[in-house]
């Protein structure tokens, strides 16, 4: 049985197709098709507040190639979301109708704090040290989603229009910035040594030129010494050099510089990465509204 998961991002826009695995009692997926499309929709969406003609063409062609995969693939459920760009664009519902009509496909644009919920689904709060207090830390295009965990409960989360696309694209505002200072000050400053969990395709990329190994965290002072090795790149470099994508290799700049201050102002010293996001966490609430209901 195959469930699929559409996150259509600031940045991208992706689909994942899993395998559900069932084991006794315990319900698992396995990653079997993943495609990423570069559509970078928070350009059109945070300077000129709607999705352009060409991008919204090519935003309905995407899914409905998404669409004509599932069939092929004989996806059992799907969930289609869409978070920043699309929250913020003045024709978001009516490229929902096209999507519908053109593709036969339901998207649905979701807020910022179930945006962080459907994130939180992959049960990664199961896998922490309970002893330990984290910061988790979700840089996207548009938006980053702050929460922290206690004992392994959501204690408190806020979302902030802060992203990298954003930023490259000069949206952000300095009060936005103030204001997640202060939330990060408020809701820090009784934890001792809090831990930070970073997701999103950035710090992904971040972790594997790290060349750390698989669940040990990255240290501040080592996320610092990549930005500072990329910032010394051009961009054209970063593609040639380092082999960075095209639409990788400007973000992941502003999205080291979120992870940092983050981690600064919340006194965080190390970050793990599980190499999760959006789309594993939809796979996950399908698992638990029709496996587990």
């Amino acid at each position: 049985m195959r469930y699929a998961a559409i996150d259509v991002g600031s940045n991208a826009v992706r689909l994942l197709i899993a395998d559900i695995i069932e084991n006794g009692s315990e319900i698992t997926f396995k990653k079997n098709t993943f495609i990423r499309v570069p559509l970078r929709l928070g350009d059109d969406a945070f300077l000129d507040k709607k999705i352009g003609e060409k991008k919204s063409d090519d935003l309905v062609k995407t899914m409905s190639a998404f669409k004509l995969l599932m069939d092929v693939y004989k996806v059992k459920e799907y969930m289609a979301c869409a978070t920043s760009a699309m929250r913020e664009a003045e024709n978001g519902a009516e490229l929902i109708k096209r999507i519908k009509t053109e593709g036969d496909l339901i998207l649905k644009i979701v807020e910022g704090a179930e945006e962080a919920n459907i994130i939180y689904s992959t049960h990664i709060a199961e896998r922490l040290d309970l002893n330990k207090n984290y910061l988790y830390i979700d840089v996207g295009g548009g938006s980053t989603e702050l929460s922290i965990f206690v004992q392994g409960k959501v204690e408190d989360s806020k979302s902030f229009p802060i992203g990298t696309v954003r930023m490259l694209d000069n949206a952000d505002i300095p009060e936005t910035w103030d204001e997640m200072h202060t939330w990060i000050k408020n809701h820090t400053r009784i934890y001792k040594n809090l831990v930070g969990i970073g997701t999103g395709g950035n710090i992904n990329k971040l972790f594997r030129l790290s060349d750390e190994k698989d669940g040990k965290p990255l240290s501040i002072s080592k996320l610092n010494e990549i930005y500072s090795q990329l910032n010394a790149y051009s961009l054209k470099e970063r593609i040639s050099v380092l082999g960075l994508n095209h639409d990788r290799a400007d973000v992941i700049i502003p999205a080291s510089e979120i992870y940092l201050t983050v981690m600064k102002w919340a006194s965080i010293k190390q970050i793990y990465v599980p190499k999760v996001g959006m789309a594993d966490g939809i796979i996950q609430v399908l698992i638990d509204k029709y496996l587990k209901a």
